[in-house]
């Protein structure tokens, strides 16, 4: 029986992210700052929230594990560079090695704009230009 409802739960929520042609679909861009995770100082509140927003930007569109690896990475650099402080730059690194893998049903996962269950996959180039429109969208609604 319980093992019914989760196949039935898993399908539901494979279905609820589908576009009427049955191909998955991208939601618009979110972002929540440095999820989890203050944006700054208590001086400088928004001290590296750059650095996540554009984070979050890589993560909303997902991609190839290779693709996770490198953003983790600039993220580091950024936080590293508007902070000065290596140490914090780790923490918050580690942090999003640990916790951010695409197959954890978070809105903060690896490919968190799309359905649950991708998992680490190259982007198509159709699938691109949608993730570069949507990203356009929201730059301009700033």
């Amino acid at each position: 029986m319980v093992k019914k409802l989760i196949q039935s739960g898993l399908l539901l929520l494979i279905l609820c992210g589908c576009s009427k042609d049955g191909k998955p679909e991208l939601s618009d861009f979110t972002s929540d700052g440095c999820s989890l995770f203050m944006d700054g100082t208590f001086k400088q509140p928004n001290l590296w929230r750059e650095c996540c927003l554009q984070h979050d930007m890589a993560y909303w569109q997902g991609g190839t594990k290779k693709e996770r690896i490198e953003a983790d990475l600039a993220f580091k650099l950024c936080v590293e560079k508007k902070t000065g402080d290596p140490i914090l730059a780790k923490v918050m690194y580690e942090a999003v090695r640990a916790g951010g893998g695409p197959h954890f049903p978070t809105c903060y996962r690896w490919g968190y704009g799309w359905p649950v269950g991708r998992g680490y996959q190259k982007l198509s180039n159709e699938e691109k230009e949608l993730a570069n429109l949507k990203l356009k969208k929201f730059r301009n609604s700033k």
